[in-house]
């Protein structure tokens, strides 16, 4: 197996700084051992203004067989000849991928101590691969690395040149470009996409790959356009593991939804506004909004439910009515952002006793959330596919069952008020659905309903007589003579519940 990655430099960047992004010096050919043969590492060319690293991986056949990661695909034994005689020693696989993430764990990181600056910036990438299994293609092979900001050069390679009308083989030559990645993110793309392109792993997979495969696909995987193919393929078509994946995937597209776009819309104004007052943010009237409802209900503990970056938790820190403050979020880095704003680490003891941070996912029933006076999911629902919303609902409203819960959403009514926003769009692109006021009254109604509260409607931002306003709010609060949900769980609940 082999790979080449080739950068280029300047006097004050020299393309030799590639040697310190990897840790390994151009000037030496390195050797390490790995579970199934040897990987090379090495410099065909090391100059100031070009330099290239190639990885070669010698695969051990016979070592392979014994540990038994010869077997074929599926985990069926191959035949007896098939264990030693294959493509495992040419065609770039898992094993490639492993050896990748072994020999170049640093530089798969982002990490580099004597050049952070470099490994941070975006460089300008050749990757070659000149042998690898594409099932599926050419044509899946610019699916899955062009919306990643590559430019892709593929050819089938022919199953026999001395006889064209047998057609092409199953593997491809590949050249990709980039001026606009990290290496750390041509790194972890291949990491990935390798195995995914071979559709097999030579080695046993485990729940914990669902971890690896979040690490690795952090920044591109959640909106990825074959998102569920990646996630399928990686996991060796594991239902169970592959399912956790895609609930992952989809909770952190909800917590990484940029509100900036939004809010850009919302305070979209004419050319001439340097000349008019500037208009309150949306933003501003939600909040505050929510915080009036939680005044109103006498709330002193809350939850903030896709707490994001920690706005609004900021918020309610600055009133001492609220004496606990819990935001939940999926995304770690959302919540490493979060904390970094409420400058958690230089907090005083009395004011750092009333907030906490903790990751969770809102499709399942957490133990941590009961027992709050009230929950807030501000703008969060419509990021979720609308098939995993009883099993928000029953995580909140069946399992949690805060005494008050703030709901707020778009109203997509008011979407033409928006000039910048094209007919028949949503404001945002990651948003899975925008609901006019009768289908979120309907969705509340019967939510409340259903979990034994009552439920109230009422407008955020201004009230447009013709169209509503441009958020719409639902205040739920839990009945005082019916404390037990109205109706059975629905099979989405009840597999929440067991989860």
């Amino acid at each position: 197996m082999f790979l080449t990655v080739t950068t280029t430099g300047t006097p004050e960047h020299p393309a030799t700084d590639l040697g310190f992004l990897l840790h390994k010096h151009p000037d030496k050919a390195q050797a390490f051992s790995t579970s199934f043969g040897t990987a090379h590492v090495f410099y065909p060319e090391a100059a100031e203004q070009r330099c290239t690293a190639a990885l070669l991986l010698e695969v051990d056949a016979v070592t392979l067989v014994r540990r038994g990661k010869g077997k074929g695909r599926g985990g069926a034994p191959d035949a007896a000849l098939a264990q030693y005689v294959n493509d495992r020693p040419y065609a770039a696989s898992s094993l490639l991928a492993v050896a990748l993430s072994n020999v170049f764990s640093s530089a798969l990181r982002g990490v580099c101590r004597t050049r952070p600056e470099r490994a941070a910036r975006p460089l300008p990438l050749r990757v070659e691969i000149p042998a690898l299994p594409a099932r599926g293609g050419p044509g899946l092979v610019r699916r899955l690395f062009e919306p990643l900001g590559w430019a892709v050069a593929v050819e089938a390679v022919p199953l026999d040149t001395r006889f064209p009308e047998w057609g092409d083989s199953r593997y491809v030559r590949l050249v990709l470009e980039s001026q606009t990645l990290t290496l750390s993110n041509a790194l972890r793309h291949l990491y990935v996409l390798l195995p995914v392109l071979d559709d097999a792993k030579h080695y046993w997979v485990s729940p914990d790959e669902v971890d690896k495969l979040m690490r690795s696909g952090e920044g591109w995987l959640p909106r990825h356009p074959e998102q569920k193919l990646i996630t399928s393929r990686y996991l060796s078509r594991r239902w169970s593991l592959t399912r956790e994946a895609m609930d992952r995937l989809e909770l952190i597209r909800l917590a990484e939804a940029d509100d900036s776009e939004v809010e850009e819309i919302d305070n979209a104004v004419e050319a001439d506004a340097e000349q008019e007052p500037r208009p309150t943010p949306l933003a501003v009237h939600r909040r505050e909004a929510i915080l009036t409802a939680l005044r109103e209900n006498a709330a002193a503990r809350v939850l903030d439910l896709g707490c994001g970056e920690g706005h609004l938790v900021r918020e309610l820190l600055k009133e001492p009515r609220f004496t606990e403050i819990v935001g939940v979020d999926v995304s770690v880095r959302a919540l490493t952002i979060a904390s970094r704003r409420l400058k958690l680490d230089r907090m005083g003891e009395r004011q750092a006793a009333r907030v906490r941070l903790f990751q969770g996912s809102l499709a399942y029933t957490d133990k941590r959330l009961k027992g709050y006076d009230a929950a807030v999911l501000s703008e969060v629902i419509e990021h979720l596919d609308l098939p995993r919303l009883p099993a928000l609902e029953y995580a909140v409203f069946g399992s949690a069952r805060p005494r008050t819960v703030v709901v707020t959403t778009p109203n997509v009514e008011y979407n033409v008020r928006w000039e910048s926003l094209p007919a028949g769009h949503v404001r945002h692109r990651d948003h899975r659905f925008e609901w006019t006021r009768e289908e979120f009254r309907t969705w509340a109604g019967t939510v409340a309903e259903r979990h034994g509260y009552g439920v109230e409607f009422r407008p955020v931002g201004p009230d447009d007589p013709e169209v509503g306003p441009p958020t719409q709010l639902a205040l739920f609060t839990l009945g005082t003579t019916n404390e037990t949900p109205t109706a059975t769980p629905t099979a989405t609940e009840k597999e929440a519940k067991a989860a």
